[in-house]
């Protein structure tokens, strides 16, 4: 299962997809962004951020049962997300 919250800004983006080969179809049509995915632990389980220019495009926390993913949540609402702060991310020396 994969549940999307896209704030009131990005309410089309708000989504639950239920299924592995649903949630699959939709990971693919992200691959765009793979170069900006980055490790991170969320809520204190695995999960990644992605962001770029300084500036998170998403949150995504996984839930792991018996060593497989059954269940993603990300976070795309920019009002949400702009009060991250991404320095643990930068890149720079």
């Amino acid at each position: 299962m994969l549940r999307a919250d896209g704030g009131t800004a990005r309410a089309r983006q708000t989504v639950v997809i239920h299924g592995a080969r649903a949630v699959a179809a939709q990971a693919v049509t992200g691959t765009r962004f793979a170069p900006f995915v980055r490790p991170a632990l969320i809520n204190g389980t695995a999960g990644v951020i992605v962001a770029a220019g300084g500036r998170a495009l998403s949150v995504m926390g996984f839930t792991v049962a018996h060593g497989k993913i059954v269940a993603i949540d990300v976070l795309y609402d920019p009002e949400r997300l702009a009060d991250l702060d991404l320095a643990v991310f930068d890149d720079s020396p």
